[in-house]
């Protein structure tokens, strides 16, 4: 929230152009004919551009408007959705039936809204045949076509290949 902002006897500049609550410009004035102005309206001069030269002071109720700037930051919060990244761990060996188990949590995350990070480990002399790891991550994404995008295609990393797969919007 916009903590920064100088009130009334805050502010310090000698002279300020000063905009009523509804936009109209009331011209460039001193800091004590624009505090008396704000004083009679019963309302609190705000320096709302404090780099401009006269700076910018604008009288409205801050009060009001920092409600309202909370209001607009919590709705900009609630229409955020974090990401998460989820990760499936599976062997070259894996058996058909394995492999379909993983398969539906693929799906699970991918229609929850997370993006999956499907990793292929391998041991030992498994490494010398990573085109059975390939032909699996293919499998994945065949799979789950419908619903997802390869985001990171198949990359060998090491001693694990990597594949990542985003949902579609």
């Amino acid at each position: 929230m916009t903590k920064d902002l100088r009130i009334n006897e805050e502010i310090r500049a000698k002279e300020v152009r000063v905009v009523k609550e509804d936009g109209t410009q009331l011209g460039i004035m001193p800091l004590k004919e624009a505090l008396k102005i704000a004083e009679e309206m019963e309302l609190d001069l705000v320096e709302i551009a404090p780099t401009a030269k006269p700076p910018v002071c604008k009288i409205m109720d801050y009060g009001k408007y920092r409600y309202q700037q909370s209001k607009k930051e919590k709705e900009a919060r609630k229409k955020q959705k974090i990401i998460n990244v989820k990760e499936i761990k599976i062997r070259p060996t894996i058996e058909e039936h394995d492999f379909q188990v993983k398969l539906r949590n693929v799906l699970r995350f991918l229609e929850d809204g997370d993006k999956v990070k499907v990793t292929v480990m391998f041991r030992g002399r498994e490494l010398s045949h990573p085109e059975i790891a390939y032909e699996l991550l293919n499998k994945m994404a065949q799979e789950v076509g419908s619903i997802a995008v390869v985001e990171r295609p198949a990359k060998l990393e090491g001693r694990n290949m990597i594949m990542i797969l985003a949902p579609k919007s």
